[in-house]
């Protein structure tokens, strides 16, 4: 459970209002497995903490099928300390990983009331999710997962021994390249450039994934990874940072509208993410509130 970091906010001179309320934020970010939210939410999670925020990454299975020649618990184990080491490399609060099985998790009412709890007991205002059209089965129930929780959280007759939430938190979309039944929006855009080392360190420390198994699903070129250590953080950082810059017009657009034509022109990395229909609908002005990395800091009065 994360620790209250007000005097460390105060002593850095920074507050924010929330819906009233000068605090941090709490975001939760829920993939399906460990290394799913660090590669599309990793960079503008390590801004929220720096920032002094509260984040967590959840993961709703184990990850123990997703490696050639390992499985089980053993490799259940290997993630679930990858995850831990990620965590810390990106500074944030925490990275649970549960004990559901990899490549069979379901939208049941058990795993759904997990997510319930969950996000309840982090006291969201931000929940982050896949969305329900992926390639792999357990993306797309992960999503639906989160879909069912969104109003859930707030019913008090459901999953009653955990406290229901007093407001329903804004429920985001974590970016996807999927075209059908219809392409991601990237109604928010966040610049990355400042912590794109940091994302790249937490997915180094998913070494199972990003060395071994990632590589021999893609047609089994895991022979042109590097065996040293420096090499490998090499290799990785050249495939993350390729094509710098290079963006679709609508997330271009989007860049330009929170960071404007000026400063968006220099931008070369982003994180993007879908408000989605559930939960707490944000205006503009609400979203500079939730994502306070798009707005100027304001000057610390003496």
């Amino acid at each position: 459970m994360k620790k209250p970091i007000l005097t460390l906010l105060t002593l850095l001179g920074f507050s924010l209002v929330v819906l009233g309320q000068e605090r941090p934020l709490n975001i939760i970010a829920i993939g399906a497995h460990p290394d799913d939210c660090d590669s599309k939410f990793g960079g503008t999670a390590a801004l929220f903490a720096k920032m002094g925020h509260n984040v967590k990454f959840l993961s709703l299975t184990s990850g123990d099928a997703g490696h050639q020649s390992q499985g089980g618990g053993a490799l259940a184990n290997r993630r679930r300390a990858e995850a831990k080491e990620a965590g810390k490399r990106l500074g944030i609060a925490e990275y649970e990983t549960l004990d559901n099985h990899d490549a069979e998790l379901l939208p049941t009412l058990e795993v759904r009331h997990q997510v319930i709890r969950k996000i309840r007991e982090w006291d969201a205002d931000i929940v982050l999710g896949l969305r329900s059209n992926d390639y792999h089965p357990d993306h797309r129930n992960a999503g639906k997962l989160v879909q069912d929780a969104a109003y859930m959280v707030i019913v008090p007759n459901v999953c009653p021994d955990t406290p229901p939430l007093k407001k329903n938190p804004i429920f985001l979309y974590m970016q996807d390249r999927f075209k059908r039944p219809y392409p991601f929006v990237p109604d928010i855009v966040v610049a990355i450039d400042d912590v794109i080392e940091k994302k790249i360190d937490a997915l180094d420390a998913h070494q199972s994934q990003m060395y071994e198994w990632g590589p021999w699903t893609n047609n089994r070129s895991q022979d042109q990874v590097p065996k040293g250590k420096k090499e490998r953080r090499e290799w990785l950082s050249k495939r993350v940072k390729r094509n710098p810059g290079q963006m679709s017009e609508d997330r271009k657009a989007s860049l330009i509208k929170w960071y404007g034509a000026e400063k968006a022109a220099a931008i070369k990395y982003t994180e993007a993410f879908e408000i989605a229909e559930y939960g707490f609908q944000p205006s503009k002005e609400e979203v500079l509130q939730f994502f306070p990395m798009l707005k100027p800091a304001k000057s610390i009065k003496p």
